[in-house]
């Protein structure tokens, strides 16, 4: 029989709350680790923009470790404040992109414009759509910390 003080499953380690929970913070520890290698490997360190992400994955990546050995109230508002800058650097980085191709196809061909500037700056040489995974990042981040427990036991 269940008690009524008995803790709801989002509550419970065991429960599927938790088990998600883990899983989430698992993509962002996978997914940062898979990003900071992707920029280090294509030498992202050109401009001082391109350090931007490199500047939000390794304080991120420390704070989900931090999170993942004790998730306290303090430790899990720093990293929902870490994702949302891994949104905003993603949303920065997609335009970002989006304007250097705009450039490059402008200097390449000047009588481009509209809906054809777009398409050709879309599939420009730098990848347009490449910061959506740091903006993704911080989504799965900021679902991890999306009504954790222990965030709703230090309000009260």
């Amino acid at each position: 029989m269940i008690s009524a003080t008995a803790p709801d499953a989002e509550e419970r380690p065991e429960g599927t709350g938790g088990t998600l929970r883990r899983i989430l913070l698992a993509l962002v520890h996978v997914g940062t680790l898979g990003l900071l290698a992707e920029l280090y490997l294509l030498d992202h360190t050109g401009s001082l923009t391109q350090w931007i992400p490199f500047l939000c994955l390794l304080p991120g990546l420390a704070s989900a470790a931090s999170v993942a050995l004790e998730p306290s109230p303090i430790r899990l508002r720093v990293f929902r404040g870490l994702m949302v800058g891994f949104v905003a650097a993603g949303l920065l980085g997609l335009i970002l992109h989006f304007k250097g191709n705009m450039e490059f196809e402008l200097e390449r061909n000047s009588s481009l414009g509209g809906l054809g500037l777009v398409w050709e700056s879309l599939r420009g040489a730098t990848p347009t759509l490449a910061p959506g995974a740091l903006l993704q990042l911080g989504l799965v981040g900021l679902a991890y910390t999306f009504r954790h427990p222990r965030l709703r036991s230090a309000v009260k």
